[in-house]
Order: structure tokens, then C-alpha cells, then sequence
């Protein structure tokens, strides 16, 4: 139990995140997963087939960059595929969250979302950036891993037609969570809005002074290190 005892701390955090996402029901059943880049070659991801707010400590499974699980009594969720797809094309990555939140969840399963990469919010258009619809394809396989592709290198977010959302980020599970929260009241209010009527969007000058706001709080551009150059330029191309 060598990682668990030198992890402790992550494992910890790991499994509350895992307990508050399930507790917000963002996820239901065994649906979900999650997993947290450790080391250049070791990674803390979730175990299959379990509900998320059941997870403990001794639940957690560590792999390395093969695949192969270097310790825990489970075995890993079975979207291992992707999140080796996840750390291998995006080594600035740490962490990442697959979860179904619900107003998320409706997006995914209407026919033009495309709302989901315009802004509305600072905070979204800052900490979330636009949130791209990577088509479907079967969970557990390879190819859902690899229509990510197009989309890896540019944003952040994504969501999974007709199946759920993607977070990743460059800090700790918990920082992840945190913005999956934000993305899901975002479009809980984006929905509202548009069964109300339509939507208001930030104007181009409005993004391009959010930029100061990035720089002062010192949040990274989406996207893989130097893909993206401003953020007016990500949402006005």
C-alpha cells in the first residue's frame, strides 16, 4: 500500500470530491468517474462499477501510463481508455471529472447546444471557457476516446453528446469540482433564460477586459499551453 500511505492527502480529497459529486447528484447508479495525474507515471482514477458516494479510501485504484493497475483491489473504471487519451495529449492536465449533471445532461441531448461555447457569465467565460459537443460514441471504447481529438488541444470543457460532461484542469480534484459546479449552474440558467425566451450574450469588448481579470487572478488560458492566444480571440475567432 505504498501510494496509499504516500498519497494519503489525495486519496482523502479524491474520495470527499467523488462523495460531493455524488451528493449533488451529478451522478447516479455507477455512472461517472474520475481521475488525478499524481506523478509523470502515476495516476489515482476510480474504481468500476461503483457508486460514487460509496467510494473509500481502499476503493481507489492507481495506474500507470500503460494501463496497468500498480496498486488497489479493484479494478478501474471501465473509461480507462480516455483518460489515458486525456494525460497522454494533454500533459498539462491533473485532473479530471466525468460526471451527468442534469441541466448539463439536457444540453447534451438537444439538437444545436452551441450556446455552450458563447459566453454569458465572467466568471463561466473566465474559469470555464467554451464548452464544445464531442459526438457520440459508445462508452468503454476506444473511439469515444478518440473523438476527443479535434477538441484536446483547444478547450478545457466538453460536452459528450447524448451521454454527459468533461472537466479537466490544471489543479487538484477539488478545483475541478468546483468548476464542474460552476459549469452546471451556468447552463441551468442558460436553459431558463431560453425557455423564457433567448439569451444575452457578453460583447466582444466585455471578453477582451475579462482578460485582465485572468491575468490578475492568474488563471491559464484554456486549452494545451500556447493553442489558445487570447481569450476575445477563443469566443470571436
Amino acid at each position: 500500500m505504498q501510494y496509499q500511505q504516500k498519497y494519503r492527502a489525495e486519496v482523502d480529497l479524491f474520495v470527499k470530491v467523488l462523495h460531493r459529486v455524488a451528493a449533488s447528484r451529478f451522478v447516479t447508479a455507477f455512472g461517472g468517474n474520475a481521475a488525478w495525474k499524481l506523478e509523470e507515471d502515476l495516476i489515482l482514477i476510480t474504481p468500476t462499477q461503483m457508486y460514487k458516494g460509496d467510494v473509500t479510501a481502499d476503493d481507489v485504484v492507481f495506474l500507470n501510463f500503460s494501463g496497468e493497475t500498480v496498486e488497489g483491489r479493484r479494478k478501474p473504471t471501465g473509461e480507462k481508455p480516455m483518460y489515458l487519451k486525456f494525460f497522454r495529449d494533454r500533459p498539462d492536465v491533473r485532473s479530471v471529472i466525468h460526471c451527468h449533471p442534469p441541466s448539463v445532461c439536457a444540453a447534451a441531448i438537444m439538437n444545436d447546444p452551441g450556446f455552450l461555447m458563447r459566453p454569458y457569465y465572467p466568471e463561466t467565460t473566465t474559469e470555464v471557457g467554451p464548452v464544445p459537443v464531442v459526438p457520440y460514441g459508445q462508452p468503454l471504447t476506444q473511439k469515444l476516446a478518440d473523438h476527443f481529438a479535434p477538441f484536446l488541444q483547444k478547450y478545457n470543457s466538453f460536452v459528450m453528446e447524448n451521454h454527459g460532461l468533461v472537466t479537466m484542469t490544471r489543479g487538484d480534484m477539488y478545483w475541478t469540482l468546483l468548476t464542474v459546479e460552476l459549469f452546471e449552474s451556468t447552463v441551468d440558467s442558460m436553459l431558463r433564460a431560453l425557455a423564457a425566451g433567448s439569451l444575452k450574450e457578453l460583447s466582444r469588448e466585455a471578453v477582451r477586459d475579462l482578460s485582465e481579470i485572468m491575468r490578475i487572478r492568474d488563471l491559464p488560458l484554456f486549452g494545451a499551453p500556447g493553442v489558445n492566444t487570447s481569450l476575445e480571440k477563443l469566443y470571436f475567432p
